[in-house]
């Protein structure tokens, strides 16, 4: 069974990431979807609504590809989730140079903490590039319209946690 994992804080999840998990999903068996707790970044919604978010806009998905969409809340090294979820492949998302440059690193190090689980990056549709998460809560924030970045669902949720219905 040939098991991905694709991590990410999904704070919240954008039609960016959609567009990566349908596309990943068509290529493996099983897709995890990795939903980083970090407390660093100091995200916008608790762990249990981003799991929530990123379980439901991948309900459609599942059923449509026919793969196993699995929602797995971590902490650890991301290697370590990866050995955790039976992952060999970890799959990540480009949008420009910027992102290239840091993955590039992670794969570097990733790869010195264990070999054999290999890293495949996709690169966003043109249409999706321009979505980041901080971006789409700094849009919300200050009242502009995120309808074209996230899903419905997800833009309900975002102007209830701004305070904004």
């Amino acid at each position: 069974m040939r098991v991905a994992l694709y991590p990410g804080t999904f704070d919240p999840i954008t039609l960016g990431h959609i567009d990566i998990i349908s596309r990943a999903a068509v290529m493996v068996d099983k897709l995890v979807i990795g939903v980083a707790i970090n407390r660093d970044k100091g995200p916008l919604f608790p762990l249990e609504e981003r799991v929530e978010m990123v379980e439901y806009e991948c309900i459609a998905l599942s059923e449509k590809t026919g793969t196993q969409i699995v929602v797995h809340p971590f902490e650890n090294l991301l290697i370590d989730c990866a050995h955790d979820v039976g992952a060999q492949l970890i799959v990540r998302g480009l949008r420009a140079v910027a992102d290239f440059e840091y993955e590039f690193q992670m794969v570097g190090m990733n790869r010195a903490l264990d070999a054999s689980v290999e890293t495949v990056f996709l690169m966003a549709d043109a249409r999706r590039q321009a979505i980041a998460s901080k971006l789409v809560k700094e849009i919300a924030r200050l009242d502009g319209d995120v309808s074209k970045f996230v899903t419905p669902r997800v833009n309900e949720a975002l102007q209830r946690r701004l305070g904004k219905r």
